[in-house]
């Protein structure tokens, strides 16, 4: 069938015909020339539009798959047909259409940045030709454009061919750019053809000045335009009438496109302290000569606005921008002066306070002013934004000058709002005013004469404003409060009247107000200091809160009700069931609307992200109340199942970690959460490898908690289904190091909590530890690996041993486990196993050997595997004693954070009565679990660094429980000796009588350590059997 045709089917209005036309266009994909076929239907003039656009658009998207393919493509553009495309796009280009010429322009850009300069090195000679052709000007230009974007973001190497662009199309730029400059009534394609001019020199300066342009000359020649046409007005014939549509016009596009340049080149070379020798004149010719007609030029252009004259928002932000950063500089700050007043108090306020813009978004589309004000990237071209950084940095920078003068033109509006009535009151001046001062709250709260009026301030200027008939002002007052919610209010009534006026707030009629007062509350909640301030209210605020989250999606909402969650803890165990219930409804409306907009930044998706994260903050609040977690399950199993999928990868970490709590504080593990296994099974083996560390936590639990089940179930087999996830992770060569790293730990979780129950699984796993010990590099890793052995030698000793000898292995592997042991760093610490939870494992794999039957292993052997444990146990000490210093010197919150071993410190004998200094180590052995999801970022390794230090950065990330928690390594070894002397005293007399004396001390420390030891197990016995009876 005829291409044409076939793509004539796609656009049928019938959906049938339509689908069967996009499967045989896919089924033609694969047919000889088929990219030629589709350009030769865009480049026919006789072919009807709609058509020569369906196949403008498949031959991007063919491009854009197919032109570079990976790996797994099946097909590929032979280079006959690249030749001839290329040349022909380039032929084509100039006479198409804008609607085709834009997908043929994406086109070139895949191909440009495949191609040039290697297959494509008669590009530059096109570009230049066309350039002196005043026909082919613009396709010249538009190509350019897309040749300097490759290079915009290259550094160092990958930049050079830039170089020879500039070198070559520059001067011809710079002509085209001053004919333009002197046409006297230019259209509106004169200023998309110098918008693209200046795209061009945008992307060839936006990382590094080229060398021609540090000719004086030639950078004067384009400062002179780009000042020419920043001072030129805009031509008022066909600029639109519409706000939206004028921000867009040609003429403020090429505006906006100098004025980027300016800033970039000033944020470049306005710092001469930031530049290397050789940029160092440039700059000062800069500063010198440019900088300040810079300023002049700008602003004379913000007097537009102070007339009531037209500027695109996104203007008057990047000019703002400027003068912000000029600031701190004395030669601008000195030449700004003279204007300051004028700036500061007719330009820049004004743009601070409510305006008509503000008004109709208030009262059209409340949901998009709600946004708006919470949005990030509205900052970035906000007017609002920018005048408050503007007067912030004006404050913290030349504060000595500008602070009292400002604050008293904040007064005098305060004085003239309080003493106008009702029908003449500034409201939008009074808004600007409160905005400023919620603005330099950090700077007022440490300001004397202001710090002591603070509270006098909200109680006479703000609090009233909490009862305005004009609703930005109700919101403006609870948003002030709550920048002011930590100040010490000498009258606690005020704190309380505050805190009530915010709360009322999230009833007021007008949604931007409810939110800003939501937004407040978080900060009350935070400083409150007497809970009971909120506490008989807390039913009441949770209502609005999921009124207020049926009405929108806002991550803000999630934030303070987390904050309450975490504030009251277990106090809302009685409303946890609603606050889950509630968030999870809300979660699915978040997904819903995320999936029907298909935006990456949209809202819905944020707050969905913070849905989950509050209702692990839910979870963990209640996770000494076991039952509570029965009742969460129906709730939040539909969530953990879908976004255990592809559907939830932007939320997958989120899952991961209810999943976690799920399965860790419930009282046991259902079937229907067992049920969730074979979907991490199947997403690590898809593409969810990165969440790793994320998903070991959870199979912890499972292995750990529902040992029986994992053991005895067949449908499906967890045990082979786990053997086949990490035999494929341990034996994928195409894997980092840093990657397989939760391999050898659920190897471990395996063998801590099954023994004696998985004998047919030590020799598998044995087998991939060591063929993948053979290739690992990171030490980290190696130690890992080599703490499995450890692990199987303590789940039986006998079978890993015997194992061992049989594949030909047991001599190498001891001799590198003992010179890992003895490894020590430069400063003299130890290199390897530095975690006390390493130290330990090793502790009772070593041990375990010397419980083996005489003659398993010799003499020698015996003996070096006596010196490993002993110096291993008192290393093992020292480093538990240090991490209880440390516990004792902080707060007990504080034992939860990442903590890392200090390889800087010598240890200072904490053990002297064994005779060894102490090495460093800051980690703690702690079996007890709070925010079980933090393991996972412990469970991460650095992998910036590929040298020995990559892995010291490490806390112990087996804060999970383990059968091992309840070993002592100490009491351990001293019962595993005395049976080995009582099994074969002539053994055991031989094996202690030939140690060396420093160890034989050693011996008799670990075992008077091993009696105290004793001693303290049963102590902290009683202790807990009494606390069970007292509760």
């Amino acid at each position: 069938m005829d291409l044409g045709i076939i793509l004539q089917a796609a656009l049928s209005p019938n959906p049938d015909e339509r689908k069967g036309a996009e499967q045989r266009l896919d089924e033609m994909q694969y047919v000889p020339q088929h990219p030629v076929s589709l350009f030769q239907i865009i480049v026919d003039t006789n072919r009807d539009m709609a058509v020569r656009q369906v196949a403008a658009i498949h031959f991007k998207n063919f491009v854009a798959k197919n032109w570079s393919p990976d790996h797994h493509s099946k097909i590929s553009v032979s280079p006959d047909d690249k030749l001839l495309l290329r040349n022909h796009i380039l032929l084509f280009l100039p006479q198409l259409p804008p609607l085709l010429r834009v997908q043929l322009g994406e086109c070139l850009k895949t191909v440009i940045h495949s191609d040039y300069p290697e297959q494509f090195p008669h590009l530059l000679d096109w570009i230049k030709q066309n350039l002196q052709d005043q026909q082919q000007v613009h396709a010249a230009l538009f190509v350019l454009r897309i040749l300097s974007r490759k290079y915009e973001f290259k550094s160092d190497e990958e930049r050079m061919p830039v170089y020879g662009v500039v070198q070559q199309t520059f001067p011809l730029l710079l002509t085209i750019f001053n004919a333009f400059v002197q046409i006297a009534n230019p259209s509106i394609e004169v200023a998309e053809l110098i918008k693209l001019i200046c795209k061009i020199f945008w992307s060839s300066i936006y990382l590094e000045v080229p060398k021609l342009l540090f000719d004086q000359n030639v950078f004067n020649a384009w400062m002179v335009l780009f000042l020419n046409v920043l001072e030129s007005p805009v031509p008022l014939e066909g600029q639109p009438a519409d706000p939206e549509l004028r921000k867009s016009w040609g003429w403020w596009k090429v505006k906006k496109w100098t004025v980027h340049i300016l800033n970039r080149l000033y944020t470049r070379f306005g710092d001469l302290k930031l530049q290397n020798m050789e940029n160092k004149a440039f700059a000062q010719m800069f500063q010198k000569h440019y900088a300040g007609k810079i300023l002049d030029c700008y602003l004379n252009l913000l007097n537009v606005i102070r007339v009531g004259g037209y500027l695109p928002d996104r203007v008057i932000n990047l000019v703002l921008q400027y003068l912000s950063n000029s600031i701190s500089k004395n030669s601008m700050y000195t030449a700004l002066q003279p204007r300051l007043d004028v700036l500061l108090f007719e330009i820049v306020f004004p743009l601070m306070c409510f305006n008509d813009n503000d008004q109709k978004l208030w009262d059209e589309d409340p949901h998009e002013y709600v946004r708006k004000g919470y949005d990030i990237i509205e900052d970035l071209y906000s007017p609002k934004t920018a005048s408050m950084d503007f007067v912030s940095e004006l404050i913290r920078k030349r504060g000595k000058d500008n602070l009292h003068k400002f604050i008293q033109f904040i007064v005098e509006i305060f004085k003239r709002y309080d003493e106008a009535s009702a029908e003449y009151k500034p409201y939008r001046q009074k808004d600007g005013a409160l905005l400023a001062i919620g603005a330099f709250c950090e700077r007022l709260k440490h300001t004397e004469p202001y710090k002591s009026e603070l509270e006098h301030m909200l109680v006479q200027h703000v609090f009233p404003e909490f009862s305005s008939p004009v609703g930005h002002l109700r919101a403006k007052a609870a948003w002030v409060a709550g920048q002011y919610a930590q100040i010490s209010f000498s009258d606690q009534n005020n704190f309380r009247k505050a805190l009530q006026c915010v709360v009322c707030g999230m009833r007021d009629p007008e949604l931007p107000a409810r939110i800003d007062s939501v937004f407040a509350l978080r900060s009350f909640v935070e400083a409150c200091k007497d809970l009971n301030e909120i506490r008989p209210i807390l039913p009441q605020l949770l209502d609005e809160f999921f009124k207020l989250m049926n009405e929108i999606e806002n991550e803000d909402l999630v934030f303070t009700l987390e904050t309450i969650v975490d504030k009251f803890g277990e106090e809302m165990a009685p409303y946890a069931l609603g606050l889950c219930q509630n968030l999870a409804a809300a979660f699915w409306r978040c997904m819903n609307t995320a999936e029907a907009d298909d935006e990456a930044d949209d809202p819905g998706a944020l707050a969905a992200v913070g849905c989950l994260r509050a209702i692990s903050t839910i979870l963990e609040s209640v996770s000494s109340l076991p039952q509570l977690f029965v009742q969460f399950e129906p709730t939040l199993l539909p969530i953990m199942r879908r976004m255990l999928t592809t559907d939830g990868q932007e939320v997958f970490e989120e899952v991961l970690e209810i999943v976690s709590y799920m399965t860790f504080f419930s009282p046991t593990i259902s079937l229907d959460m067992w049920s969730l296994w074979p979907l991490m099974m199947e997403a690590l083996a898809d593409w969810a490898i990165d969440f790793f560390p994320n998903i070991l936590v959870p199979l912890d639990n499972y292995i750990s908690r529902g040992t029986a089940h994992f053991l005895t179930c067949k449908e499906p087999d967890y045990q082979q289904s786990l053997w086949n996830m990490i035999s494929s992770v341990m034996a994928d060569k195409n894997m980092e190091d840093n990657d397989i790293e939760p391999a050898p730990k659920l190897i471990e979780v395996v063998l801590l909590n099954c023994k004696g129950q998985v004998d047919q699984w030590v020799e598998p796993y044995l087998r991939i530890t060591v063929e993948r010990l053979h290739r690992t590099e990171k030490s980290y890793l190696k130690c890992l690996l080599m703490q499995v052995i450890a692990d199987a030698l303590y789940y039986n000793a006998a079978l890993t041993l015997s194992i061992l000898q049989k594949l030909g292995w047991a001599s190498d592997i001891f001799n590198l486990w003992f010179n890992m042991l003895q490894g020590v760093k430069k400063n003299g610490v130890r290199a390897n196993f530095k975690r006390v939870h390493d130290k330990k494992v090793c502790c009772l794999g070593l041990t375990s050997l010397l419980a083996l039957p005489a003659g398993q292993l010799p003499g020698d052997a015996l003996s070096q595997v006596l010196r490993a444990t002993l110096d291993l146990l008192v290393a093992y000490k020292d480093q538990v004693a240090e991490a209880a210093k440390e516990e004792e010197a902080e707060d007990d919150d504080d034992m939860d954070d990442f903590q890392t071993d200090d390889e800087d410190e010598d240890g200072n004998g904490s053990d002297r009565e064994m005779g060894i200094d102490a090495e460093d180590g800051d980690e703690a052995d702690s079996s007890k679990i709070r925010k079980l999801a933090e393991q996972t970022k412990t469970f991460r390794p650095n992998d910036e660094d590929d040298d020995d230090d990559s892995d010291d950065d490490f806390s112990d990330d087996e804060e999970l429980h383990s059968p091992i928690d309840d070993v002592d390594p100490f009491v351990f070894f001293v019962d595993t000796m005395k049976v080995m002397q009582s099994l074969d005293p002539l053994g055991f007399q031989n094996l202690t009588q030939t140690l060396e004396f420093s160890y034989q001390a050693l011996a008799n420390g670990v075992t008077q350590h091993a009696e105290l030891r004793r001693g303290e197990i049963e102590k902290e016995k009683l202790e807990k059997s009494s606390a069970i009876t007292d509760s």
